[in-house]
């Protein structure tokens, strides 16, 4: 008779922790990198030139229209046939910079557009510099009328990272399936690790409402 037993993956939870932690340091890193990249990359594609905008479009859509454990293999397997060998961490972080950047860019450059040229103008007016415009007038309105859309991509960007124990990143998924390897134990192991990704994306949401209301507290002024 067939029946669940959770003591082998229970007595193995402290690996289980350790992976999850090293998921959730990975993710913020890749996060913030990814935040860098998809400003950039959104300003560009709303630039007057179109050498810069063919620039962003070609990398928005090569991201998008292949698989993110292909990217994943083109960085880790194949950057040493250039001479660039990268280890299994480093290159987990730079591939999941440059797929959750091409999604976020385009949520940012929606909300960029969303920003009314009236506003620029008035900053002009004012005397404001092309820097203070962008910093005080279009980056940080557009990020708080985006955020939480950006909040859902990051979601989706720490659940991929269960993709980077294909090359041997210690993370949540792949210290669950040395577990499952050493236990046999498939249902009971998976179960947990699901249990896991929950509590993990709970507490990035969680942490990323905190944020919101400290960076952007005039959304919530009421009146």
């Amino acid at each position: 008779m067939n029946y669940l037993d959770f003591g082998g993956v229970f007595s193995r939870m402290d690996l289980l922790i350790s992976g999850a932690i090293l998921t959730m340091q990975i993710s913020l890193v890749a996060m913030l990198f990814a935040l860098v990249v998809a400003t950039l990359v959104a300003v560009m594609q709303l630039s007057s030139f179109r050498v810069v905008r063919f620039i962003a479009v070609a990398y928005i859509e090569a991201i998008r229209n292949t698989p993110f454990i292909v990217q994943l293999f083109v960085i880790y397997f194949g950057l040493p046939a250039i001479g660039l060998s990268l280890e299994p961490l480093p290159s987990a972080v730079l591939a999941m910079t440059f797929y959750g950047g091409a999604y976020t860019s385009e949520i940012i450059r929606a909300g960029i557009q969303s920003i009314d040229r009236g506003q620029v103008e008035a900053g002009r007016s004012l005397g404001m510099s092309p820097l203070d415009i962008f910093r005080y007038i279009i980056i940080k309105p557009a990020l708080a009328a985006v955020f939480p859309s950006m909040v859902s991509q990051f979601i989706l960007l720490l659940l991929s990272s269960s993709v980077v124990s294909a090359i041997s990143v210690p993370e949540l998924t792949g210290i669950g399936n040395d577990i499952q390897g050493m236990t046999l134990r498939n249902m009971e192991v998976y179960l947990v690790i699901a249990a896991m990704y929950v509590g993990l994306v709970a507490l990035l949401k969680g942490g990323l409402t905190l944020l919101e209301r400290k960076v952007f507290p005039f959304k919530f002024l009421r009146g």
